[in-house]
């Protein structure tokens, strides 16, 4: 027998759940590509992309996911031969550090491990040791979407300020844009990729970059920028046609801007207040479960866990089990241990990752969280008791704080 026929509810790090209204708006006969009302739309698109980046520069929308926006990023800021330094703190800046060696940049990476956040020391360090500056950018991730680290962009910006290096400062903000509070502007970032299918709730298949005038006017030296990946024409087009090398992405766009406007709707802070609340819910349950079994969070300090995703060990292969049934048996799909370990490590099946991220409120936490209890009672995983509380105990303190409850 199962209990998974009803509404199934995809709990994975993106694509994340996407909103009936986000639907309902993609849902419609093609437009117009060349005037009209998507163009109209288009311009209020780009305004607000800027808003929920906290962002004065410039933003061009690809049709890609967020390789494709790494590419995108990689292509404008060098030339073949240049350096990048990058900081890696998990499976994803290792990604973007590969992305740019296949380009032909040369890569250092500072290396963190897969469950601490970045030394912004060691940067300056590295930095400091390039007297001719010849890296070009510094390349680090806001959130790594697999291990589930949150890094201090503002730290990194302040490094390289500290040791006068002109670097340009590039975040991959592809799992916390929409979900960890993020300002463009205030942290000096000259270069920011995302992706629709994350806290932006849109289905995969747009990339952003955006990019402040300092990388644009650096960019016009780059040689290894090619005319789709070009992001002057997109920043600064008066065709409409050229804001998307081509033909736009008509319903994506529908569905981004109706998603857009749900964010600001909320406001940008409830919406990043909202994330934190359920993500320390998540920890709470997390906690509680550890007191009594081989199960623990991947980050330890809370100050460097991302509010979109939560990675989490449960041991003895137990991740891979409960996943499988709660698939099978509850109709909810948490996230593979990605990058944690390796197909051919013993410990490869013994992590997991529970996303919050995007269209999730109060009760789709909750459910997962005790679908997960019922999982590890069914299966005979050792762990504490009493986690459902502490969840729920979160998330009615925080609404008593609010004043709404």
């Amino acid at each position: 027998m199962s209990f998974a026929n009803g509404r199934r509810y995809l709990a994975i790090p993106g694509p994340s759940v996407m909103p009936d209204r986000v639907l309902a708006a993609m849902h419609r006969a093609a437009p117009n590509i060349y005037q009209g009302e998507l163009v109209e739309m288009t311009r209020g698109i780009i305004a607000d992309l800027c808003r929920v980046a906290n962002s004065s520069g410039h933003v061009a929308i690809y049709m890609s996911n967020g390789h494709g926006a790494w590419e995108a990023a990689n292509a404008n800021m060098f030339s073949r031969g240049d350096r990048a330094l990058v900081a890696a703190t998990g499976h994803f800046g290792h990604g973007w550090a590969e992305s740019a060696r296949q380009m032909g940049i040369a890569v250092d990476v500072v290396d963190f491990g897969r469950s601490t956040a970045l030394d912004a020391n060691r940067i300056a360090e590295a930095l400091e040791g390039d007297r001719r500056h010849e890296i070009r950018a510094v390349l680090m991730t806001h959130v790594d979407t697999a291990s589930t680290v949150r890094n201090d962009v503002a730290a990194v910006r302040a490094a390289l300020d500290a040791v006068g290096h002109p670097a340009l400062l590039a975040v991959d903000a592809i799992a916390s844009l929409g979900c960890d509070p993020f300002h463009f502007d205030e942290c000096g970032v000259d270069v920011m990729i995302s992706a629709s299918q994350k806290g932006l709730m849109v289905p995969p298949g747009l990339g952003f970059v955006w990019f402040s005038q300092k990388a644009l006017e650096a960019s016009r030296s780059s040689n290894l920028v090619t005319p789709y990946w070009d992001w002057k024409p997109r920043a600064s087009a008066t065709e409409f046609y050229r804001h998307f090398g081509g033909t736009a992405p008509t319903h994506h766009l529908y569905g981004l801007r109706e998603s857009l406007t749900m964010i600001l709707d909320e406001g940008l802070e409830r919406v990043w207040a909202r994330h934190k609340v359920l993500a320390q819910a998540v920890w709470a349950a997390f906690d509680v479960w550890g007191g009594a079994g081989n199960i623990a969070l991947n980050v330890r300090d809370p100050q460097m866990r991302s509010h979109a995703v939560t990675a989490a060990r449960i041991g003895d292969g137990g991740a891979t089990r409960l996943r499988a049934w709660l698939e099978e048996y509850a109709g909810v799909t948490l996230g593979i241990g990605l990058g944690m370990a390796q197909p051919t490590e013993p410990t490869y099946d013994d992590f997991l990752r529970v996303a919050h991220m995007g269209h999730v409120n109060a009760h789709m936490t909750l459910g997962t969280l005790a679908t997960m209890e019922a999982g590890m009672q069914a299966l005979g995983i050792p762990h504490g008791n009493g986690a459902l509380d502490a969840a729920a105990g979160i998330i009615a303190e925080a609404a008593k704080a609010t004043g709404e409850a």
